[in-house]
């Protein structure tokens, strides 16, 4: 029979953390299945075996809509344990398909896009936007772990997000050697990630001191990369802004550090 989240809605500890299972994920081809989606990821990150049976595990199916409905990441691990870098930032140590990916090589050479290069100029130079209190006059409010679990809101506001901040990292859309301005996020690879990091939001805290958060991401971006990518997703969603143009417009940071990137764009 074939296994489905719906078919063992009784059966929901996770054998990993042993915490209820918030987003179920499912092993494959052993069809295992007590896992939360977050902690079995960060185990095939060590290990490429199923934590029940210790058979290979080829693929992980999760964010399950219904039976037909699904996403699948194939895990593919590479012969080597270090990660390899392009452009300043890690690549992550899980490999996609090749057929996959989607490249789009236009005749001629896009404009650049200005959000991205600014995200990008951000992370070079390792800027942090600074704290805004939290107050009424200011529509900044802190956000927890189970605020964002319940609240559709937040997490449809951290998609929207996300989406743009994962352009910043060239590698997971193209091949090594390939730097388009914009980065596209149409690989599995970013898809993954955006899944991943909902999950992550939902269970840990973001501004935790032992940086658990960042430990589940820097395989894929780098400790540095991680910890400013969650200080900047954070200060996004404890801002009053719906939409990305308002918190561009209004999040600030080291003015001489923005002034030389202002000068390095000027036509």
């Amino acid at each position: 029979m074939e296994v489905t989240p719906a078919s063992h809605q009784d059966e929901d500890a996770c054998v990993i953390c042993l915490s209820s299972v918030t987003e179920r994920a499912i092993t494959v081809p052993c069809n295992h299945y007590t896992f939360d989606f977050i902690c079995l990821v960060s185990w095939l990150q060590e290990r490429s075996t199923c934590p029940l049976c210790k058979s290979q595990v080829t693929a992980v199916q999760y964010d399950w809509v219904s039976v037909s409905d699904f996403k699948t990441y194939a895990i593919k691990r590479t012969h080597q344990h270090e990660a390899s870098t392009q452009g300043g930032f890690r690549h992550s140590r899980h490999e996609l398909p090749r057929q996959a990916r989607i490249y789009r090589r236009p005749c001629e050479q896009p404009q650049p896009d200005i959000a991205i290069l600014k995200r990008r100029h951000a992370y070079h130079n390792k800027l942090y936007s600074l704290h805004v209190g939290s107050n009424p006059f200011s529509g900044y409010q802190d956000v927890s772990p189970q605020m964002f679990a319940s609240s559709a809101e937040l997490q449809s506001r951290a998609k929207t997000w996300i989406r743009r901040e994962l352009r910043v990292f060239t590698f997971l859309s193209t091949d090594p050697g390939d730097t388009p301005y914009n980065g596209a996020t149409t690989s599995s690879n970013a898809e993954f990630l955006l899944s991943y990091i909902v999950a992550i939001l939902k269970k840990v805290d973001m501004k935790a001191s032992n940086g658990h958060a960042e430990e589940l991401l820097q395989e894929f971006i780098g400790r540095e990369n991680a910890r400013l990518f969650l200080h900047e997703l954070n200060a996004w969603l404890r801002s009053p802004y719906s939409k990305l143009r308002e918190w561009d417009r209004n999040v600030q940071y080291e003015e001489e550090l923005l002034a030389r990137f202002d000068e390095r764009v000027q036509p």
